[in-house]
């Protein structure tokens, strides 16, 4: 069977340039990417999982999943490059956290959507 796409919605050349227009640049598509494929990670996943609920120095991190040092921080490095989270001095500690709201939502959201669809 023949369909006309001439009249519908979908096909409407206007419509699609300005959805083209709204997509965000190629540098904002390939950092949103970097960001995603940093999250396939499950220990990095599990770090991001706990700093949303609250602050860690590194040792806490590696007792919580009892990965090694050297885990934990190659997976935090990766994670600060990206912006995901942040560090500061407390004394001779480093104490990580999330960088910012966006990056709670993004987790939460993550979580929310995952178990919405295990119901």
């Amino acid at each position: 069977m023949f369909m006309d796409n001439s009249e519908h919605v979908c096909a409407d050349s206007t419509c699609l340039d300005d959805r083209v227009r709204h997509l965000p640049s190629e540098d904002s598509i390939y950092s949103m990417c970097k960001i995603f494929n940093a999250l396939q990670c499950t220990t990095r996943l599990k770090i991001l999982f706990l700093l949303l609920q609250g602050d860690l120095c590194v040792k806490a991190i590696e007792d919580s999943l009892g990965l090694t040092q050297s885990a934990i921080s190659h997976s935090l490095k990766n994670l600060r490059q990206l912006d995901l989270v942040r560090v500061r001095k407390e004394g001779r500690f480093a104490v990580y956290y999330l960088a910012d709201q966006h990056v709670e939502l993004l987790v939460s959201m993550c979580r929310e959507h995952v178990e919405e669809v295990k119901k």
